[in-house]
């Protein structure tokens, strides 16, 4: 299993991201990291993450930078 950053998301943070996801129109980029956090916050791996919403650890979605920079 490759995790490279563990993320520990809070009730509150959980429940904003699932109602982001699941109301009215986002931008296609904020809905996939919302995805992404979501999956890395349940324990999936790096690589299973990037296959299920279709990125790739060095297009810089799965890349710490991001996480830091949110």
């Amino acid at each position: 299993m490759n995790v490279r950053y563990r993320v520990e998301l809070s009730q509150s943070e959980r429940a904003e991201l699932m109602q982001l996801l699941s109301g009215g129109k986002q931008a296609a980029r904020k809905i996939k990291r919302a995805q992404i956090l979501l999956a890395a916050d349940a324990g999936i791996s790096d690589d299973d993450i990037a296959a299920s919403v279709g990125a790739t650890g060095q297009s810089g979605v799965l890349s710490k930078a991001t996480w830091s920079e949110r």
